[in-house]
């Protein structure tokens, strides 16, 4: 008797989980463009993933008989390098999906780092209050002062160029936003019933922020990870193509931009074809974002 009336509750439990499930995804496929932006991004981690068994070659290996050869369907192309080559004979293709594997691995790391970092920060300040909010709030405000990109790049100069300070960077210029978002959250559900109920439980102060509020905050910021995700992206090939980022020979998209740039008269597909690649990938992170948020947003859904 005693397990049949444990697992019961169990097994009520999983149907409603399936539920929201199928709502969640019936008001994302209501965007036909979160959809489609979902699709191209599968398929660019399907890329990042198997980058080893997609490129022809391997993304630093020369051809020193093929210093910028157009793509295949232009005249002087080969068929050996579909989108051509650049200026020391690499072909463009193959950088092009090893380089998703650093813009991917960029966003997912900035995000992280913000994420851990705003989170935290929010989470005390609304919780606590008084003088914490009050200094934390102040430096964040102080952060957001500045623009995004010329605060990394100053962070960046001072630390040193690469890509593991340009994440560190950018995740500082975006971890504001989270601590924002996170502090608002807690306030308003800080004089919740729930809450109060489980204070009065003798729940202490790491397991109220932890485990009774700090879930009901997650749809904001899923929404605001997506987002984030796709800057992160913009603002490390903008790094790389000032020199502050990832570094040659690395095959990361800002970087291909800026060995480039001097081409681009005479050889169009050098700087065509990374740029297309962050355009993309960022348009489609961005329209996931905006499917997210109609499907977590309680009011979008009413409408």
């Amino acid at each position: 008797m005693s397990q049949s009336t444990e697992i019961a509750p169990m097994a009520a439990g999983n149907p409603d989980r399936l539920t929201g499930l199928r709502t969640f995804w019936y008001y994302f496929s209501v965007n036909r463009g979160a959809v489609i932006g979902l699709f191209v991004f599968v398929l660019l981690v399907l890329a990042a993933l198997f980058a080893p068994l997609l490129a022809p070659y391997a993304p630093d290996i020369q051809d020193k008989t093929a210093f910028l050869r157009p793509p295949a369907w232009q005249a002087g192309g080969s068929s050996q390098y579909l989108l051509g080559t650049d200026p020391v004979g690499r072909d463009i293709l193959s950088r092009l999906l090893y380089g998703a594997r650093f813009s991917l691995l960029i966003g997912a790391v900035v995000v992280s780092l913000a994420l851990i970092g705003g989170i935290t920060l929010g989470l005390l300040a609304g919780y606590f209050r008084g003088w914490v909010d009050v200094a934390i709030m102040r430096v964040m405000d102080l952060i957001l002062a500045f623009p995004s990109l010329l605060l990394a790049l100053v962070m960046v100069t001072i630390l040193g160029p690469g890509l593991f300070n340009a994440m560190l960077a950018i995740a500082l210029v975006l971890q504001p936003h989270f601590a924002r978002l996170v502090r608002a959250a807690v306030m308003a559900e800080k004089s919740r019933e729930y809450v109060v109920a489980a204070k009065v439980a003798g729940a202490g102060h790491l397991r109220l922020m932890l485990r009774t509020i700090l879930p009901n905050c997650l749809g904001p910021l899923i929404v605001q990870g997506t987002l984030s995700f796709s800057n992160a992206i913009l603002e490390a090939a903008a790094l790389g193509f000032l020199g502050l980022g990832a570094q040659p020979p690395t095959p990361e998209w800002g970087t291909m931009l800026a060995s480039a740039r001097e081409f681009i008269l005479r050889a169009w597909w050098v700087v065509t074809f990374p740029g297309l690649a962050i355009l993309i990938t960022v348009l489609a992170i961005n329209l996931i974002g905006d499917g997210l948020r109609d499907a977590l947003d309680p009011k979008l859904r009413r409408s």
